[in-house]
């Protein structure tokens, strides 16, 4: 404790001897003079205009099996000034397009300046974007995977970094005086200098940035998340997601340096000050995440305390972020490195999954705008001329093979071999949000001309689209990629419960997630579909899944006798509510109630409908009750094919449904009916019974509460995972069997067309 307390001291001290930076950016747009209703009229279609656009563009980049990413930012190109959002039409405020296209070039023609694709409205939406982008990130880092894997991370980490910075930053001294004249000057400059300007320095860093989000979702397909690579990957991004942040900062420091030193060296560089700069901008850094590192319980118990909602919790802490992230940007650093520190600091404590669960639906809104409006910024045809489409061709492999070498070498050195180095340099290649964001802070403050941002950009797509199939790949042999497999590492072990059935554990799970909250544990859904949740409390979490019929704990061994606990307390809270279940329900109760209860008008039509494509039998024979079941299912499927997928699998339903409560009424009347998957929508079948032949005249093991002859019987199939109006088509035939005698008018119906006009006869 007293550690801890001298660091937080140390590290305060440290932050506020830096504090004495500034720096200011301002998006080169110019000002059309519009009246602010107009300009806000402007943003509000703009961003109506860019979230159809980028969710479109998403959802089509995943149906050709490609990352979400890549249709957002093509949807941007598309959209953008430079393309369709350039095109005026009409004589008044659209004449130059939405996003003023027209405007903007004839602009920049006239003075020989380069401006934002973006309003300051709209650019100030999308920093905000990338704030919660880079602050869900830091969320998201396992510190403690971090830890225990550090070494070999670090190397891979420190060595991915190095070698695609320097690639990056010599490819454009070298390159660009050769493609673009505006960059001349370069080849004038000694190399130190050269190397140091803000476009090398901005591609370099461009070039160090990793996403490995494609990267994870591949390894958790291939089952390799937990191979040796797979930890190796992860760990290696979070030390490259640091490492490439605190180059941004340094690279910022240097330039500001630079630019403060002009002249006062005679034409040299200021060593000194870019020393001094540098160093303040990593003090920055360090201070603060330790600061927020060993603060993290502090700032989470206090949330707690004051705040009692998850919801209002998560915006707090979303708050906090912003003032780091401005915070940053004030000390010349960037603020999305304020951002992912407060992110990373909070990724220590049992806030983590709540944060992140509640500021899912902004998440989800403002990305998508952040990535399209990137690709608003990229002038189309500065981005197909020839010496962008060469250059950036040659970047991209220089940024490919940077990282392959930087990572695999490395890597080499630690344990694994040729094809385990290969792995771990290609699940290291994608670029992501953070170069997008890297390119998007060099446009905006100058440092970067509309074709450098084009290249970053195509560096960032060829990089997202060739890892994938290139990992894919390399994980197909199942040859080993360490050169001395060890044994597998002792942590976290599975506890399992068979509960009987799928259903039963889902009731079980609910119960447990509510146990843990009442012991004050935060509980977070990861995945709704898989049924995946974590509960966290300080530094205990652990996860509770389904697998079929059993419910799954991932826990440490420390932790097993609060899960068994867990477990036996809500066990015995569901016998006893399973022994109160099971008492007789009294069926004459229900029956009542449906008789006396008024038939509501409103909907029936459509619910009506839903009996146009039951199949109707007016002499319908059967020897028992699981024989009428057979011949009804058969006769839904002879009707229509497709309505039903497995004949068994309804059979199965319904007689299980039998067996948990009989579905015979009164005034002989039967209602079976199943949900299961297999079922198209919702089908079924109405039948009157030709009595003549059986036993007493009925079915004899289809009994009626009162004992009536069975004389009609309707059969009903719903899908269980999608919506159907099972329940109203339910209701809606009780109340049409009751209401003015309708059990004896159907029965006396002699066919199918009969059958169908008493239906349609209910109002």
């Amino acid at each position: 404790m007293k550690n801890k307390k001298f660091l937080f001291a140390l590290a305060t001290l440290f932050l506020a001897a830096t504090a004495f930076a500034s720096h200011d950016v301002t998006p080169a747009y110019p000002n059309f003079g519009l009246p602010r209703v107009e300009e806000m009229m402007f943003l509000v279609l703009q961003i109506g205009i860019i979230i159809f656009a980028a969710r479109l563009g998403g959802a089509i980049a995943q149906m050709c099996k490609m990352p979400s990413i890549l249709g957002e930012l093509a949807a941007g190109i598309v959209i953008g000034p430079w393309a369709l959002g350039g095109i005026g039409f009409g004589t008044g405020l659209f004449a130059d397009g939405l996003f003023h296209g027209a405007a903007l070039r004839q602009i920049a023609a006239e003075s020989g300046h380069m401006f934002d694709a973006t309003s300051p409205a709209l650019y100030g939406i999308a920093t905000l974007a990338s704030i919660i982008l880079l602050f869900l990130s830091g969320l998201e880092t396992n510190l403690r995977m971090f830890l225990k894997y550090s070494f070999v991370g670090s190397m891979v980490g420190v060595g991915g970094v190095v070698v695609s910075f320097l690639f990056g930053d010599l490819c454009a001294v070298i390159l660009l005086p050769k493609f673009f004249s505006s960059f001349a000057y370069l080849s004038e400059m000694p190399l130190a200098q050269a190397i140091t300007q803000a476009a090398p320095l901005y591609m370099g860093i461009m070039s160090t940035a990793t996403s490995v989000g494609i990267t994870a979702r591949i390894l958790s397909e291939k089952k390799k998340m937990d191979s040796e690579e797979g930890v190796t990957i992860m760990a290696g991004a979070v030390i490259d997601d640091v490492l490439g942040l605190i180059v941004l900062a340094i690279g910022n420091g240097i330039i500001a340096a630079s630019k403060a030193g002009e002249g006062a060296a005679a034409g040299g560089m200021d060593w000194g000050n870019i020393a001094l700069v540098a160093v303040k901008a990593f003090g920055v850094w360090l201070g603060a995440t330790l600061i927020g590192v060993i603060a993290a319980r502090y700032i989470a118990k206090f949330l707690k305390v004051c705040f009692k909602s998850p919801v209002v919790i998560a915006t707090m802490a979303f708050g906090l972020a912003l003032v780091l992230a401005g915070f940053f940007e004030y000390m010349g650093l960037a603020m999305i490195i304020g951002a992912y520190v407060m992110g990373l600091a909070l990724s220590r404590t049992d806030l983590k999954h709540p944060i992140q669960e509640m500021l899912t639906p902004v998440y989800t809104f403002l990305v998508p705008v952040f990535f399209c409006a990137m690709g608003m910024m990229v002038d189309v045809s500065a981005l197909v001329s020839k010496p962008v489409l060469i250059f950036g061709g040659i970047y991209t492999i220089l940024a490919v093979a940077a990282k392959v070498l930087g990572c695999m070498i490395p890597s080499m050195f630690c344990g694994f071999n040729v094809l385990g180095g290969l792995r771990i340099g290609a699940g290291m290649v994608p670029r992501g949000e953070v170069a997008l964001i890297i390119a998007g802070i060099g446009l905006s403050a100058g440092y970067l001309t509309q074709e450098i941002f084009g290249i970053g950009i195509l560096m960032t797509l060829v990089t997202t689209v060739v890892a994938p199939p290139a990992l894919v790949g390399l994980f197909t042999p199942k040859a080993k990629g360490v050169r001395h497999p060890k044994a597998s590492h002792e942590g976290s072990r599975q506890v399992s419960f068979e509960v009987g059935s799928s259903e039963v554990a889902q009731i079980m799970l609910s119960q447990l997630i509510e146990e843990f909250r009442n012991e004050g544990f935060f509980a977070t859904c990861l995945s709704p579909n898989d049924h995946i949740w974590v509960v966290a409390l300080d530094s205990m979490e652990l996860s509770i899944s389904i697998k079929g019929s059993q419910i799954v704990f991932d826990c440490t061994p420390q932790e097993e006798a609060m899960v068994m606990t867990a477990w036996m307390e809500v066990a015995g809270r569901m016998n006893d509510l399973a022994r109160s279940i099971s008492k007789p329900i009294r069926k004459e109760d229900i029956d009542k109630m449906l008789v006396q209860s008024e038939a509501t008008k409103k909907g029936n039509e459509v619910i009506g409908n839903h009996l146009k494509n039951f199949v109707m039998i007016p002499d319908f024979k059967a020897t028992s009750k699981l024989d009428a079941i057979e011949k009804l299912v058969h006769e839904i499927i002879g009707a229509d094919p497709n309505s039903v997928k497995d004949a068994d699998a309804a059979i199965a339903a319904v007689m299980k449904r039998e067996d948990a409560m009989p579905t015979g009424l009164d005034h002989g009347i039967a209602v079976p009916h199943g949900r299961f998957p297999e079922v198209n929508g919702i089908v079924g079948a109405v039948a009157i019974l030709d009595n003549e032949g059986t036993a007493n005249g009925c079915i004899p093991d289809y009994e009626t509460i009162d004992n009536s002859p069975l004389k009609i019987i309707v059969l009903t199939l719903a899908n269980s995972t999608a919506q159907t109006p099972y329940l109203q088509l339910m209701s809606f035939i009780s109340r049409a069997l009751r209401a003015d005698n309708g059990y004896n008018r159907l029965a006396e119906c002699k066919t199918a067309e009969e059958m169908r006009k008493f239906f349609r006869s209910v109002k």
